[in-house]
């Protein structure tokens, strides 16, 4: 696709006549989560006027910072993967990732520690690292032939990822036809039974020890899903840590965070903190306003972006006759899982731990059946848990003589745990005995009595905190019902001028995939149906010659500010 196709009229040459063309669209971003942050930069280097507009102190939303007693911990993504998403939206931007961030590439990319005899004894330790061939002659010599079929997996993994991005991740859905070509058609096969048989199934015919499997399967949390419930084409994810790498951003993950708010920034994005956002105002031609704020403050706009939780957006910013997803609607639905997330500090050194541990129980299904699904979910004892250690590569995180621990125990997606003095008083005991496991099967006994808990965070702070359904701590469950077309899309069906961005829309849940939700709202606007990312860099104006008048608000009736003109004639590539 060429940037004439895909941004047209907004050539070198038309510059002069774009500047000519009116005001720019006022555009109000609610929420500076990672969607939040990438969709208002993006549109202002589009031409639009645009406000981010944050309830919290600073932004981030999910992908926060806390700053404690010397000690410094990401609060949300603690894993940077999928590098091509990075490197497409600063590209976009004008910029490189290499400008923006220090990647460091881990090695180990992580270790596993798997449950053993005894519960409260040592585990089985398993480092995964960054040269692959050693990892699957470690496989073999745990499990004959196990180490084979591991590569034979990674590979098909590798074409289904890059097959995932050139032609189910930057799409709308809007055209679901246009993802089909030769390449598609000739896996619709393959694709059928990945799209049905779960994860779990596919692992197994696959690799016979039950240790290896959960090596394939523990993405499936990143999906806020569980193996035998998350459709089996996201195996695609074994590519990302096996083969592709895992890397650290110099600073912590919210130096991310740091680098979307400066370029935003230096897109000429207003970003206002403190400002929480009480209601999406809609007229009575069902297009949005603008928004109001808690103090009941207005700010006009032609068009708004919501990056807060879908539900949140939906049942509570827009009165019921404006809702596209009404409450009704969410019954059907899942939300991913949450977690309860502790912060801690360590005195002294933890080398039994690397930059990324898990600790993988024996009983792996009923684990997981605590945690999702439709049965009855209850906190796990034990519980497969993740440790950050970051310390370990960047001593900068954790005062002289102690080490920098961030604990991630996944949950069942319930806003009541956590939500009284009493329950929130449970779930601090169970942190104690989770650091008590963790100490156990990593052969560290003193773990528990060297650690200092400094914050936790439960299902109801997620609920209370980021307005997130029910709870969760990662978006809507990957389902087959809740993935790719099947998952809500990005425009409301009944405001033209709202777009989603984030978590609980196209394409789903985790940072990188949020930075292509942004570039989906992007196309939304220019009215690209194509299933490939956008050229870059991004001309700067490109919304001038958009063809989506219905998308952006009072422009549609020759209202508003925003005065464009007739558009050319729009082409698009499938």
């Amino acid at each position: 696709m060429t940037a004439a196709e895909a941004f047209p009229g907004t050539a070198p040459a038309d510059a002069d006549a774009d500047a000519d063309a009116g005001e720019a669209p006022r555009v109000v971003v609610i929420g500076a989560g990672v969607g939040g942050l990438a969709s208002a930069a993006l549109l202002a280097r589009g031409g639009a006027k645009v406000t981010l507009l944050e309830r919290h102190e600073r932004v981030g939303g999910r992908a926060g910072v806390l700053e404690k007693a010397g000690f410094t911990w990401d609060t949300g993504p603690s894993w940077y993967l999928m590098r091509e998403a990075f490197d497409q939206f600063f590209a976009l931007m004008g910029t490189s990732t290499e400008a923006e961030l220090d990647l460091i590439d881990l090695d180990p990319r992580y270790r596993i520690y798997f449950e053993g005899e005894r519960p409260d004894g040592p585990g089985d330790k398993l480092d995964v690292v960054a040269d692959p061939e050693t990892n699957y002659a470690t496989f073999n010599a745990m499990s004959p032939g196990d180490g084979d079929a591991m590569r034979r997996y990674a590979a098909e993994s590798a074409e289904l990822y890059h097959l995932a991005l050139d032609r189910f991740l930057y799409t709308t859905f809007e055209r679901p036809d246009r993802v089909v070509n030769g390449k598609v058609l000739a896996s619709l096969g393959k694709l059928g039974v990945l799209l049905t048989r779960p994860l779990g199934a596919k692992i197994a015919r696959r690799v016979r020890d039950a240790r290896l499997r959960k090596v394939l399967g523990f993405h499936a949390v990143f999906l806020g899903s569980a193996p035998d419930r998350a459709p089996s084409l996201y195996s695609l994810m074994s590519h990302l840590d096996l083969t592709d790498g895992v890397r650290y951003p110099r600073g912590g993950m919210y130096q991310v965070i740091r680098a979307l708010e400066r370029v935003a920034l230096q897109a000429g994005v207003e970003i206002r903190t403190s400002s929480p956002v009480a209601r999406i105002v809609v007229d009575d031609d069902d297009l949005a306003q603008g928004v109001e704020l808690a103090g009941g403050e207005m700010i006009a706009a032609d068009l708004v972006v919501s990056g807060a939780d879908m539900h949140h957006t939906e049942t509570a910013l827009l009165e019921r006759e404006h809702q596209w997803q009404p409450q009704e609607r969410w019954q059907t639905r899942q939300p991913g899982v949450s977690a309860l997330l502790v912060f801690a500090g360590v005195r002294g050194e933890l080398p039994e731990l690397e930059h990324h541990t898990l600790f993988f129980t024996r009983d792996w299904d009923n684990n997981f059946a605590q945690i999702v699904g439709n049965g009855q979910l209850t906190p796990p004892v034990p519980a497969s848990v993740y440790v950050s250690r970051v310390s370990a590569t960047d001593p900068s995180t954790a005062p002289k003589g102690y080490e920098n621990l961030f604990m991630l125990v996944p949950f069942p997606a319930d806003a009541s745990l956590g939500a009284t003095d009493a329950s929130r008083a449970t779930l601090e005991d169970l942190a104690r005995r989770y650091i008590e496991q963790v100490g156990a099967w990593a052969g560290v006994p003193d773990l528990a009595e060297r650690t200092t808990i400094h914050q936790i965070t439960t299902p109801a702070d997620f609920e209370r905190d980021l307005s997130t359904w029910r709870g969760s701590a990662l978006g809507l469950e990957h389902t087959l019902r809740q993935s790719a077309m099947f998952r809500p899309g990005n425009q409301s069906g009944v405001v033209p001028n709202l777009l989603y961005v984030g978590s609980s829309t196209v394409p789903g849940i985790g940072m990188p995939i949020c930075l292509i939700s942004a570039e989906l709202v992007a196309k939304r606007l220019l009215g690209s149906t194509s299933v490939t990312p956008l050229p870059t860099p991004a001309p700067e104006g490109f919304l001038a010659r958009s063809t989506r008048r219905d998308v952006l608000g009072a422009i549609a009736r020759g209202e508003g500010t925003a005065h464009f003109g007739s558009p050319p004639p729009h082409t698009d590539d499938a």
